[in-house]
């Protein structure tokens, strides 16, 4: 069977670079009868489809005689021309055996462990406000001692973010030390 398509695509090929004078209707029923004869003949062709517009009919031998090139430049312009979007199209064979393997094996997933924490401090004890501030002020270089205050003063306030367990854990441990409640985020 392949080599009956590429016996006639050979032949089709070269017998419209010969034609190419001719016009579209009348070289893509030459070329249509070349290929029907370099395709086996113990199996006859099926009739061909007519329409009874006309407008249709030469619309069909138009793009029948076009290349393979042309067909796909043809397509390209039509899509883009009626705003077709290309869908994806769903797989028929493989997909279902796929599922029911999934389904036999049990679905334990663990949860991807959290590497990157947010230390955020929630309240203090309120004796231990001036440790707690002058702990900020020192945490954040660029923060002055009123900053700090206000700081401290509107909790809850990330800290630190993006620090890993081990740091993350010190400085929980620093500010329950001098009375503050922190969480891990």
């Amino acid at each position: 069977m392949a080599t009956r398509c590429s016996a006639a695509l050979r032949t089709v090929s070269r017998l419209s670079s010969a034609s190419r004078s001719r016009t579209f209707s009348s070289s893509s029923r030459w070329l249509s009868a070349a290929a029907a004869e370099a395709t086996s003949s113990s199996t006859p062709p099926p009739p061909p489809a007519v329409s009874a517009d006309p407008k249709l009919n030469k619309i069909v031998d138009d793009i029948s005689g076009l290349t393979l090139l042309q067909a796909a430049d043809l397509v390209t312009l039509l899509k883009s021309r009626l705003n077709i979007q290309e869908i994806a199209m769903p797989a028929a064979g493989p997909a279902p055996v796929a599922a029911a393997a999934a389904d036999d094996a049990p679905a334990e997933e663990k949860p991807k462990e959290k590497t990157q924490f947010s230390v955020k401090l929630e309240s203090f004890e309120a004796s231990a406000k001036p440790k707690v501030i002058k702990e900020v002020k020192a945490l954040v270089p660029n923060l002055t001692l009123i900053e700090a205050k206000k700081f401290v003063e509107s909790l809850p306030q990330i800290l630190k973010a993006d620090l890993n367990k081990e740091d993350a854990e010190k400085l929980k441990k620093t500010f329950e030390a001098i009375g503050g409640i922190v969480v891990l985020e």
